[in-house]
């Protein structure tokens, strides 16, 4: 990690620059809300997409926005919305990423929702929301999955949740986004496009505490939250697992 990370806790020049913060807002229908496991891998899917898309970089409409929070502390919320206001915030100028893609309609009378679908928008200042935003609730998103998810795929990319950190699912879905963008920042130009062309494929999944100190010491990029809610300054929350990026 960067000497500098703007996830690191201990106060740095970036906490002195003008602060963004990066916001999501999670589709939760209250009939049908998406799993927990698919709303944190299509909340670091977003963030990914924001990242690699062409209004976010160079003379981009979105580039000044995205060097202005990445400059300062790389905040990220997540907000819920259903129905109107789901409709509204759709409205904005963003990018809408369902998780997983190739789900296929919910049966009639389903529990869950057969994918999540998460909205990220260019930065605004921390204290600048759209009205259409501003309005969402942060607390309360409290997601579940009706059963264990299935194992990882080895040859992928996977961001391990801390087993020791207990998260709502709203930040949770945060901090998945903080280890996905670690990853990409470490990745080559070469190797961004490679996992840019092919969807970006990722999962979250939860290890046991003997492989989580196994991959807490194994060199890849490492969250640790700056504590702004929820949780202690300094908290290891999420390693980003990259097949480029195991030694």
């Amino acid at each position: 990690m960067h000497a500098d990370s703007p996830f690191r806790h201990e106060r740095t020049a970036r906490d002195e620059a003008p602060q963004y913060v990066l916001p999501l807002v999670v589709r939760i229908e209250k009939a049908a809300p998406p799993t927990r496991t698919d709303a944190l891998e299509a909340a670091a899917r977003a963030v990914l997409v924001m990242l690699a898309d062409e209004r976010s970089t160079g003379d981009g409409e979105w580039a000044r926005a995205m060097r202005d929070w990445q400059d300062a502390r790389i905040r990220k919320v997540v907000r819920r919305a259903r129905g109107a206001e789901w409709r509204k915030a759709s409205h904005l100028p963003g990018i809408t990423v369902t998780s997983p893609e190739d789900a296929t309609e919910a049966a009639e009378g389903a529990a869950f929702a057969p994918y999540a679908e998460v909205r990220v928008f260019p930065p605004v200042p921390l204290d600048g929301w759209p009205k259409e935003l501003a309005k969402l609730q942060v607390s309360g998103t409290e997601l579940a999955d009706p059963e264990d998810p299935p194992a990882a795929d080895p040859a992928g990319p996977v961001l391990w949740l801390s087993p020791d950190v207990g998260m709502s699912a709203g930040k949770a879905m945060a901090q998945a986004g903080h280890g996905a963008q670690l990853a990409w920042w470490e990745l080559s130009e070469t190797e961004r496009k490679a996992w840019r062309e092919a969807g970006f494929p990722l999962a979250v999944r939860t290890p046991d505490a003997a492989r989580w100190r196994q991959l807490t010491v194994s060199g890849l990029p490492l969250v640790r939250d700056a504590g702004f809610t929820e949780i202690a300054p300094g908290s290891s929350t999420v390693v980003a697992d990259h097949p480029a990026l195991r030694r």
